[in-house]
């Protein structure tokens, strides 16, 4: 397909090949229950790995910042080539799964990989569509939470197939979402690349309060939100358990429950247009903040009631995601934007590593009151918000 016809259509390009590129976010999580049967992994050890994936993200990102590769180079090209690298390791992971030690630093190394697919497709959004950022990304981060529910679609649809072939099929996505950036390349609504940016640069926008408040914000909301998405397939498995049904149907209801947070990021892009980024950035952390605090009060009623309520809480857990980013890159330096949307992530990712652990530690002992471990995110995150007027 030839440049001019993707330029065409830009949001849709950038999107697509987000969604494809981050299924290699939660690859390993998709067959987390085939790696148990098969290699004896406990719900520990899968936590081990998503851990070592946030790890490597982190990293990445605050290696984005240093470098000023966020800033030095075109997106589309980091884009493309952190997407090509990281269907390579990805499928290496097949090869090492057995060992603990390689499995650890294939996942660490995906996740590299992964910090120069999700800030940079923010700078591509931005850089393609400069007016209405918050429906924009609102696209952006829809596509992240599908590309992290879709490897428990493919899980579901490969039952009774070897579990290496959802992996190697989130790889081969990941090679399309490569060559789709490379094809569109930049927008024209972001300066050149430009000199090296040193990482204190990266930080310099926590020095207005308005990009403090969106960040603190955004922090809370990455506290709860990956902690969340390791504990879907256990409640779902857990709620299964309780009706009686095939656990086959975990991956399908853990796909739909994730997968739903792409109808909430929408919507509330939508909403965002007359009431504001902020205003939606409230009312899904208050949501999700609020399901945090009942859904363990209500674990002896219908495993249906607990079933949509899960429903409910995929739909809102990830709506202030793009909200809470629109309003940081709206706040930063115009010329920085790359490199302080890479600081932003690289914390508040280094904050979803406690919260994956806690959950993953304590849910044999806790059950359902892990939940009030993510509770602090929204509190803290409903906090900051509400003495803003951004």
């Amino acid at each position: 397909m030839p440049a001019e016809t993707l330029s065409r259509f830009p949001l849709a390009v950038i999107v697509a090949a987000q969604f494809l590129g981050t299924s290699l976010w939660f690859s390993v999580n998709g067959v987390g229950l085939s790696l148990g049967q098969e290699l004896g992994l406990t719900e520990t050890d899968l936590g081990r790995l998503t851990i070592a994936t946030q790890a490597g993200f982190i990293l990445g990102t605050l290696a984005l910042a240093a470098t000023g590769l966020a800033d030095r180079f075109r997106a589309s090209r980091v884009f493309a080539m952190a997407a090509v690298l990281g269907a390579l390791v990805n499928g290496a992971f097949v090869l090492v799964a057995w060992q603990p030690s390689a499995a650890l630093v294939m996942r660490f190394a995906t996740g590299l990989c992964l910090a120069g697919i999700y800030p940079l497709g923010m700078k591509l959004v931005i850089s393609w569509t400069p007016r209405h950022t918050g429906a924009a990304l609102a696209w952006l981060v829809g596509m992240l939470t599908l590309g992290t529910a879709v490897p428990h679609l493919l899980r579901g649809a490969t039952l009774g197939l070897p579990w290496q072939w959802p992996l190697l099929t989130a790889s081969l996505l990941a090679l399309v979402a490569a060559w789709l950036i490379r094809a569109l390349g930049d927008g024209p609504h972001l300066p050149p690349p430009g000199r090296k940016k040193p990482l204190r640069e990266g930080f310099a926008a926590f020095a207005s309060g308005d990009f403090r408040a969106a960040a603190l914000g955004y922090f809370g909301h990455c506290w709860e939100l990956y902690a969340f998405w390791t504990l879907t397939p256990l409640l779902v498995a857990r709620e299964l358990q309780r009706l009686g049904a095939d656990q086959a149907l975990v991956p399908w209801l853990a796909f739909l429950v994730i997968a739903l947070g792409l109808v909430g990021c929408v919507y509330g892009g939508r909403v965002s247009r007359g009431r504001g980024s902020l205003w939606v950035a409230r009312a899904a952390l208050a949501t999700s903040g609020l399901l945090c605090l009942v859904y363990p009060l209500l674990g002896s009623l219908s495993p249906f009631l607990l079933l949509a309520l899960l429903l409910l809480w995929g739909f809102t857990v990830i709506a202030d995601s793009p909200q809470l980013s629109a309003l940081a890159a709206a706040t930063a330096p115009r010329d920085r934007v790359g490199s302080t949307l890479a600081v932003m992530n690289a914390i508040g990712f280094a904050l979803t590593i406690p919260a994956i652990f806690l959950v993953s530690e304590f849910w044999s002992a806790l059950d359902l009151r892990v939940a009030w471990l993510l509770l602090p995110g929204p509190v803290v995150g409903l906090f900051y918000l509400c003495r803003t007027r951004l």
